[in-house]
């Protein structure tokens, strides 16, 4: 089948992409069903919100410190094998913890434990993985290639969360985190098989990628620090689904294992949905765009808040879920698309500091409130913080997000780059 060079489905004419993409659509399906197995752990072992927000703090807390240098190291060393490196720590964690869960010797701290090695493999992980996308399909199908992958990741998120609720019913969590273990070593496979001859490589410059010289370079981009803004407020308060949803089938509608993992499933219609529907935004994904969305997005999440019955709430999260996923592939776009390729590593670890790093702070707080003040005042009080944060943004940088066509900063940048595609 020949497909087209303009076309919706453009990288997959990229050998190398469709290797990727086959392997990643397991590995999603994986850590999906981790996610859903993590959190009613968590709940069988606590029966509380609180410790449910703090496993989910320590998973992303090594965020805040290594995302960042994972950004300089991808734009200094060969990211292929780094990756291999990253994807067998996060596979021997989810393995562990998967023996650790069916010999019946787990523990609440072995969680904590695990939870926060995965965040490290994942802290350094993301922004290689996320630059090296351009390396696979060449700077004009990195756009696309965003489409795809994140409607790969959402077809996980629609597949993953049914199948960990169905055994979690069936044998318990344990088989949950086996299987995102060995979704690990399949994509590891994949990576061995890649063609070096067919990558999209820059010459690396001579010293070391600084960490400051990417801050630097992203203060002088409004048009990339005003979508980080905005998505910091949006993924910090707004996109807890896992928690919220947890917390709404437990302690609102009083649902099972089953419920509360059809839930994820539902959130994932309409991520699915968003991501395919962006494949054809691609000429509308401006800065204002990303601000747009997160309004719309936090008022579904104040509408969620008030939804009277399970059905109702289930019925509710695809939308939500369409307009999170049209919003975060618009700015993960606008980030790799908009940014010099010798500064791409370090700008991606700087949107995935934001886009992350506000979990060890709103996880917590999330939990917290939602015992003290309820569930459903949590999830409006959320989604009133992203509709201000969309607000601010616009107010204050509507007439600043336009990069002018002589735009320069003071990077020292390689030679331009041209696309072999």
């Amino acid at each position: 089948m020949r497909i087209d060079e303009n076309g919706s489905w453009r990288a997959f004419r990229h050998r190398n992409f469709r290797i990727l993409f086959a392997a990643n659509a397991v590995s999603n399906i994986g850590t999906w069903a981790q996610r859903i197995a993590q959190d009613w752990l968590v709940l069988q072992l606590t029966h509380s919100g609180t410790y449910l927000g703090l496993v989910t703090a320590l998973q992303f807390t090594p965020v805040l410190f290594l995302s960042l240098h994972g950004g300089a190291l991808a734009d200094r060393f060969d990211k292929q094998k780094f990756l291999i490196g990253t994807n067998l720590a996060g596979g021997l964690s989810a393995t562990i913890l998967g023996f650790l869960i069916t010999t019946h010797h787990i523990k609440l701290w072995h969680v904590f434990l695990l939870a926060f090695l995965l965040g490290v493999s994942n802290a350094v992980d993301a922004p290689v993985r996320q630059s090296f996308v351009a390396e696979v399909v060449g700077h004009n199908d990195v756009g696309n290639a965003v489409s795809l992958n994140s409607a790969n990741f959402n077809a996980g998120r629609l597949i993953g969360p049914g199948i960990s609720g169905a055994m979690i019913a069936a044998f318990g969590t344990g088989p949950s985190f086996l299987l995102n273990g060995g979704s690990y070593f399949m994509v590891i496979l994949s990576l061995l098989y890649l063609r070096k001859s067919e990558f999209y490589l820059l010459p690396r410059r001579p010293g070391v990628a600084n960490v400051r010289e990417g801050l630097r370079y992203v203060k002088a981009r409004p048009d990339l620090y005003v979508v980080m803004i905005v998505i910091f407020f949006m993924a910090t308060f707004g996109l807890n689904f896992q928690i919220f949803n947890a917390l709404a089938a437990t302690k609102v509608f009083h649902r099972g294992a089953m419920s509360f993992g059809l839930l994820g499933t539902y959130v994932a219609i309409g991520s699915f949905s968003g991501a395919i529907a962006s494949a054809q935004l691609e000429r509308f994904r401006r800065t204002m765009f990303v601000v747009y969305g997160a309004l719309i997005f936090g008022t579904s999440i104040i509408v969620l808040a008030f939804m009277p019955t399970y059905t109702a709430y289930a019925v509710w999260l695809p939308f939500c879920g369409f307009t999170a996923l049209t919003t975060l592939i618009s700015a993960n776009s606008l980030m790799q698309v908009n940014s010099d390729p010798a500064v791409r590593g370090r700008v991606m670890g700087i949107y995935l500091l934001v886009f992350l790093g506000g979990a060890p702070l709103g996880s917590p707080l999330i939990g917290w409130t939602a015992e003290k003040v309820g569930v459903r005042p949590t999830l409006a009080g959320c989604g009133l913080i992203t509709v201000f944060a969309a607000l601010f943004a616009y107010q204050r940088y509507r007439h600043k997000v336009e990069v002018p066509s002589d735009f320069s900063v003071d990077v020292v940048l390689p030679p331009p780059y041209e696309d072999k595609s």
